[in-house]
């Protein structure tokens, strides 16, 4: 489990850093260079928030019964990254759906976008502790609302897109490509986690299954 969570992962910050930032580049402008993104150090801050919460999705071992019998992260560790990924899908269709309307980056400003981004997070956070109080599959149902919920972002975020693109708009399609960056780097993260939780399912079965009697 441990060796296979640290080759995906490793595949996935390739993916991430090798793809998607150049993707994101070129759906920003045409005429950008692809290095120039990495000299951004805003950049690295999503990109460091998906790598840091792939690992910890993979290799986080949750006690959500409260017995503790071994030493286990708190519920709370998962609830919060689980939850910062969702603000960052949640975030970025919200702004997406802003830069649409006229003037929208004027209503939020700077301030505005990081106390709106601090609230979901806060918000989903809460959502998935309450959650997880009474339910012991809390990293496989939130890679499947991970899933669903980067599909959705994805639908609300490509339209846009388009929409500000032919606005020919300065800085909206800087935010609508990362928008689309971050829905499908979030989508392939929910993979990684959720192959291997297949695999450790089925083995926890034979576990329980016992030796076959001969």
């Amino acid at each position: 489990m441990l060796k296979w969570g640290a080759v995906i992962t490793i595949f996935y910050a390739l993916v991430v850093l090798c793809f998607l930032v150049p993707l994101a580049a070129v759906l920003a402008s045409n005429n950008v260079s692809l290095l120039d993104p990495y000299k951004q150090w805003v950049l690295w801050i999503p990109i460091g928030i998906v790598l840091i919460s792939q690992a910890l999705l993979l290799f986080l071992s949750v006690d959500t019964s409260w017995r503790r019998l071994k030493p286990r992260a708190h519920i709370l560790v998962s609830c919060s990254v689980i939850a910062m990924l969702l603000a960052l899908l949640t975030g970025a269709a919200i702004l997406s759906l802003v830069f649409v309307v006229p003037g929208g980056l004027n209503f939020l400003g700077s301030g505005g976008l990081l106390g709106c981004w601090a609230a979901i997070w806060m918000t989903w956070t809460v959502v998935f502790y309450l959650y997880s109080r009474n339910s012991s599959a809390l990293i496989t149902r939130a890679t499947s609302w991970l899933l669903k919920g980067s599909v959705l972002e994805l639908l609300v975020v490509v339209p846009a897109h388009v929409i500000v693109r032919r606005r020919h708009d300065c800085s909206a399609p800087m935010v609508t490509s990362f928008g689309i960056a971050t829905g499908i780097a979030i989508m392939l993260l929910s993979f990684g986690p959720s192959v291997l939780l297949l695999y450790k399912k089925r083995l926890d079965e034979y576990a329980r299954r016992g030796p076959v009697a001969k």
